[in-house]
């Protein structure tokens, strides 16, 4: 207060800069952040409404295709502890390996669906998971806009609930993701309480104590992961404990010591026994096994194929900066913009607040980034992996804004430049929230021209939540209800979520699962396919959805799943009838499919491969070339193809047309078989064993490559070889 009674400018940056150098021996010094009681009421008001907007928007949600693995893990963990312990399946699950996961989220659920009476079979179970998730996914949300006001400010804070609540991706991800959301809302919910613990160390608030113990849990109580946090929080405590007290000087003063160490250790051990609680399989070993789970991830990563810049790649094989531009491409401009500036102000903005907590969240969001690319770690489905660093992020880019705000408020011309810029910047990711309630998480930002301008690029709705759409969709037009006269077949890739929805019909609907490329494989009616694992060439020359596509789920003006109606299943008995070498049958029924469907690309193959069976070559390379025309990396009309020119005595073209094979497809075992032939026959015998012995290990059960090693062996002279391979197919 000046002497003349009247009180400071507002938000006058000179006193935090008279603090900090009058106090050079305590370099944490700052005066206590500016706490606007209106924006606090905003705050206030605003985290309501985010709670109420993302349970609303959660039962709207389709059911994720991970739900497969997280409803049996939930079921198993319910029964180990209503059991006390006598039901041991929780212990080892094989199936996705989930005993190597925290329960916390599981076990909340499982019980509170087992106390509402709701079955996994019922649409209200998977709305208990859903509502739960976004609950977490506020309460990340929340600690967010609480970690900025901390650190600058009420204003800060409502900046950062802003960015959080026009982030189509994390909001998405709330009303339907059991693993990332909780995993960092316990993420930020221990860094926001670690903060308040260590600002107030000589007597810390007990909820914020409390707060910080359960987000440590919280975070460990859902994967092996959370061990980060922990090591995070003893971190900033070391740091805290040198800074605050003139560095190394500060061991001398044992009460300190021995306060910060009680608050640290007692606290960690406090969230870690709180993980164990929610963890049978840490329980049986608890200074081990959890150390244990977090080893084993790297050998048991999922390779599956990933678009990504138009390409469809193994996950194993993705470069380097695959999770850095998925970030770019997905998130809100205004927050990727304030992040940016964040980093551009950072000297300023550790001077005028702590600058451990400026730091801290910076450091927590860029550190899991930059540690999966040193590590090669595996990762897929964009950056849900690395969900738990964005809140940080906001957080930084809410300090960025802050700042700027701060800096022109001064002057009537320049005061609103901050408002106009975050509304103009909010307004686009908020309304595609707002048009695509049930899946905002296929957000992209004008950096790829949004969903539309990604759409054939990167995956869109890899989780498959948009099936609840396409069956709601018949629903309404009357395909599917209660009184059905027949059995209504749908075939899908998303086999869990079609199956939980359609429970309520009973055996009126059959749910089969055929992958996108097999789909001919069975017969059926009706057929739901997003664009999960879909040739990204054939999404881009826009023959998808296929042509017999009788409605398309949209989300930013992208095709996102096709309903499909089969007419007279020609293509499934036209590929049964190729089966049992009924070659005229084929092609009488393949003709037909590819007459009424001209863009079914399994037709075309499985055509050629009759019309060459049928040694009508010219016939098979024709429909070959068509079927590659619509999906390049089919890797079964590449084959034929090769098996054209190997009929055509060209071998220098077949060699050609398998080696593109595989480059396209890096597991088709047949192609390597057929390289093996093509060397066999020219007399190149080692060469020949070589592309043997790949085709074998990618497909073990592969019996002609074990019989054509043998023969070679046999021709080499060698019987003992030779009949290592016989000896190993049988």
């Amino acid at each position: 207060m000046a002497k003349s009674g009247k009180p400071a400018p507002k938000n006058n940056p000179a006193p935090r800069k008279e603090a900090a150098t009058t106090a050079p021996s305590n370099w944490l010094l700052r005066p206590e952040p500016q706490q606007d009681p209106l924006f606090r009421k905003i705050f206030a008001g605003l985290a309501a409404l985010a709670l109420v907007i993302l349970v609303g928007l959660s039962l709207g949600s389709g059911i994720n295709a991970d739900d497969k693995f997280q409803v049996d893990y939930s079921q198993k963990l319910v029964n180990y502890y209503a059991s006390f312990g006598s039901d041991t399946t929780a212990l080892n699950v094989p199936d996705g390996n989930m005993h190597l996961y925290g329960g916390f989220f599981e076990i909340m659920t499982g019980f509170a669906n087992k106390a509402l009476g709701f079955d996994s079979k019922e649409l209200a179970y998977h709305q208990v998971r859903h509502a739960s998730s976004a609950i977490m996914g506020w309460v990340a949300i929340l600690c967010v806009g609480l970690f900025a006001s901390l650190i600058a400010g009420w204003r800060a804070g409502v900046i950062a609930l802003i960015l959080m609540l026009v982030s189509p991706r994390f909001v998405g991800d709330s009303l339907m993701n059991p693993k990332d959301i909780p995993f960092a809302a316990g993420y930020i919910m221990a860094i926001y309480n670690m903060a308040a613990v260590l600002n107030r160390i000589e007597s810390p608030g007990r909820w914020n104590l409390a707060g910080l113990a359960v987000g440590l849990g919280i975070a460990l109580g859902i994967r092996a992961g959370g061990l980060l946090s922990f090591a995070i929080f003893g971190m900033f405590a070391g740091l805290h404990f040198l800074l605050k007290n003139g560095g190394m000087r500060a061991f001398a003063d044992t009460a300190v010591l021995k306060k910060y160490a009680l608050t640290t250790i007692g606290v960690a051990a406090a969230g870690y026994v709180f993980a164990l609680l929610f963890w049978p399989y840490a329980l049986q070993s608890p200074l081990k096994n959890p150390f244990v789970a977090l080893s084993k991830f790297a050998d048991l990563e999922v390779h599956i194929r990933v678009l990504y810049e138009g390409d469809n790649i193994m996950s194993d094989k993705t470069p380097w900066h695959y999770p850095v531009k998925w970030m770019l491409n997905t998130i809100p401009l205004v927050a990727l913009a304030g992040f940016a500036g964040s980093i551009v102000m950072l000297p300023r903005l550790m001077k005028r607040y702590n600058p451990l907590w400026v730091f801290a969240a910076i450091f927590a969001a860029v550190f899991p980034v930059f540690y999966i690319i040193y590590k090669d770690s595996v990762i897929h489905d964009g950056w849900r992996h690395l969900t738990f660093a964005y809140p940080t992020l906001c957080v930084a880019a809410a300090l960025f804004w802050n700042e700027l705000a701060e800096l022109t408020s001064d002057k009537p011309a320049t005061r609103f430049i901050v408002p106009v810029v975050l509304l103009a910047g909010s307004i686009g990711p908020a309304s595609f929230i707002a048009m695509n309630p049930k899946m905002p998480y296929v957000y992209f930002n004008e950096l790829t021209g949004g969903t539309k301008g990604a759409f054939g690029r990167y995956e869109t709705d890899y989780w498959g939540v948009s099936v609840r759409q396409g069956l709601e969709w018949m629903e309404q037009q009357g395909i599917l209800r209660p009184d059905m006269p027949e059995t209504v077949v749908i075939a899908t890739n998303m086999y869990y979520s079609a199956k939980q929805l359609t429970a309520k019909y009973g055996d009126k609907v059959k749910i089969k699962y055929l992958k996108w490329e097999r789909r001919c494989d069975d017969a059926w009616d009706y057929a739901l396919y997003p664009t999960r694992f879909i040739d990204g060439t054939t999404l881009q020359k826009g023959m998808w959805p296929p042509d017999n596509t009788v409605h398309t789920v949209m989300a930013g003006g992208a095709p996102i799943l096709a309903v499909i109606k089969d007419n007279g299943k020609n293509c499934a008995l036209g590929l049964a009838a190729l089966k049992i070498n009924d070659l005229q049958g084929a092609v009488d029924r393949l003709t037909k499919e590819v007459t009424s469907v001209p863009d079914n690309e399994l037709a075309w193959t499985n055509l050629g491969q009759a019309y060459l069976n049928a040694n009508m070559l010219e016939e098979a390379k024709a429909a070959a070339e068509k079927a590659i025309e619509i999906a390049p990396d089919d890797s079964q009309a590449n084959n034929l193809l090769g098996l054209y020119w190997m009929s055509m005595n060209d071998a220098a073209k077949a060699k050609a047309q398998f080696e593109l094979a595989i480059k396209k497809e890096p597991s088709n075992a047949t192609a390597y078989y057929f390289l093996g032939d093509i060397y066999r026959r020219t007399g190149e015998q080692q060469k020949a064993l070589n592309y043997l012995v790949k085709a074998i290990q990618i497909a073990p059960n592969f019996k002609p490559a074990y019989e054509m090693a043998a023969q070679i062996y046999d021709a080499a002279g060698e019987p003992d070889k030779a009949q290592q391979f016989r000896n190993a197919v049988k």
